[in-house]
């Protein structure tokens, strides 16, 4: 099944460029021009992987972000498209759970490299149930959640949003095929995955 990317830039130029390099590398992609539409498009498409501007008109890459996770249970691997490149910005992105800080000018090649891989990764949330195989982030995740961390707690180690560690949560309950964070963090440290 061919992935389904969405691009929110507006600059017509890059977004007809990325529109077309990303189609070229044989992804089905739709394009927005500012974050108000960027959002809706996300809603309705419900992409795969996204590629988003910081600057954009309407609603900022970064308000997007956070008013999609709150609508959305699981968001998908979340790429922001920047020419602001300040540690803040970059940390910013990050606690809201963007995966991938690209900086402008765009190199396609990387960029497509950057895609694959995020793809790869976030296809084992769809993995049928019992499948074990764990990302490091999950891992990491799971490994403070045997020590009795809160999601909160583990966000604020880890630098990323509440939202992310849940969704890494739920994967891996799915993977394990149990109810509980208890029961997934036992199911790890039993395989040796984890140390509590």
């Amino acid at each position: 099944m061919t992935a389904r990317l969405l691009c929110i830039e507006d600059d017509p130029d890059t977004r007809a460029l990325l529109v077309e390099e990303l189609e070229e590398a044989g992804y089905d992609v739709r394009a927005a021009a500012d974050g108000a539409d960027g959002l809706t498009e996300a809603l309705s498409f419900r992409p795969d992987l996204i590629l988003c501007d910081v600057m954009l008109p309407r609603l900022s890459g970064f308000d997007l972000l956070e008013k999609y996770g709150a609508l959305v249970p699981n968001v998908p691997p979340f790429i922001f498209l920047t020419a602001l490149t300040d540690r803040d910005n970059v940390l910013r992105g990050r606690r809201l759970g963007a995966d991938d800080y690209v900086t402008k000018p765009i190199d396609f090649d990387i960029l497509i490299e950057i895609v694959k891989r995020r793809l790869s990764r976030a296809a084992p949330a769809a993995a049928t149930p019992g499948s074990h195989e764990l990302t490091d982030r999950e891992i990491e995740t799971l490994t403070w959640v045997a020590r009795g961390k809160s999601s909160s707690e583990i966000a604020e180690m880890l630098g990323i949003s509440e939202r992310t560690v849940n969704f890494h949560v739920e994967n891996v309950m799915r993977k394990l095929d149990v109810v509980s964070r208890v029961q997934a963090a036992v199911v790890a440290v039993q395989s040796g995955w984890i140390r509590p």
